[in-house]
């Protein structure tokens, strides 16, 4: 992408900067911290593309955020998740400011948000969880104010309502197969036994250090191992983010706290076929629903 360096770079840096804050943003709209930021991802390229033609961009922090959510709403689409939605009231009037509210949404697990038609999620995201006014929310969506306050009014609605009910959803649990490769993965980590580690590794193992860079093939991925030999910072724990089986990082010198970030493998035929370790994007743990095996 042939981007000159004075633009590429300070836009890099935009983006740099307003990363957590846009994971946020698309993690509340997929219900997924993971599926947020494959969602980021796709904005970042997306951005990119659109870099060269774009112009003089006059707020570049709303036109990004224009682009996620834009990305957002077409992973849901392609995931069929997305709920049609009655046509808001354009005179209805937005809730006051209520503090008691505005608390209960930043606190809403990323579960809860995906119970709120689109319309409202995006509305209460930007504005209670991220902090936008209406007419930032209006412009970043596309919308008009009535539109904005219309579902913000209703999605407030609906999450207190959310808030009383209990989670019922059943506590994710692994095979005896995948807690045995799993385990046998943090033990020799925890060990610093790389050696025993790479053995684990398929010939076309894929690494993707989100943030920062992807290898391929057991040559490439092999240095990863040598720069976690060289950090003291970290303890492996099995558990789940989500739904889905991972590593739970925990600082070294504070067993007890809440996991910093996460790693998650993917095996084939008993063999490591893919590692996407979260270690230069810890915002994501952010909201992650975490369960320490």
């Amino acid at each position: 992408m042939n981007i000159p360096g004075e633009i590429r770079e300070p836009f890099a840096r935009l983006f740099g900067e307003l990363r957590p804050k846009l994971h946020r943003y698309c993690a509340r709209m997929t219900g997924s911290v993971i599926d947020g930021e494959d969602v980021l991802q796709e904005a970042l390229t997306k951005a990119f593309e659109a870099l060269p033609n774009a112009g003089p961009i006059a707020n570049p922090e709303g036109w990004l955020f224009r682009i996620a959510h834009n990305a957002a709403l077409d992973f849901l689409r392609r995931r069929a998740r997305e709920k049609a939605f009655a046509d808001e009231d354009p005179d209805m009037i937005v809730d006051p400011a209520n503090p008691t509210v505005d608390r209960q949404a930043a606190a809403a697990g990323l579960h809860t948000f995906m119970r709120l038609p689109v319309a409202q999620r995006s509305s209460v995201i930007m504005m209670d969880v991220l902090g936008y006014s209406l007419q930032e929310i209006s412009t970043t969506l596309d919308t008009s104010i009535p539109a904005v306050k219309a579902a913000l009014h209703r999605g407030r609605h609906r999450l207190r309502h959310l808030a009383d009910e209990p989670d019922d959803r059943p506590v994710p649990r692994l095979s005896n197969a995948e807690r045995l490769l799993l385990e046998a993965y943090i033990d020799r980590f925890n060990a610093r036994d790389f050696d025993a580690v790479r053995d684990m590794l398929a010939d076309e193992v894929r690494l993707e250090l989100v943030a920062r860079t992807r290898l391929n093939g057991r040559k490439e991925v092999g240095t990863y191992f040598g720069n976690y030999s060289r950090v003291q910072d970290w303890r492996f724990v099995p558990g789940f983010v989500e739904d889905r089986p991972a590593i739970l990082v925990r600082d070294s010198d504070d067993p007890a706290a809440r996991p910093s970030y996460f790693i998650l493998l993917a095996w084939k035929d008993g063999k490591l076929l893919t590692i996407r370790d979260f270690r230069h994007a810890r915002y994501i743990a952010d909201g992650a629903e975490l369960f320490v095996l």
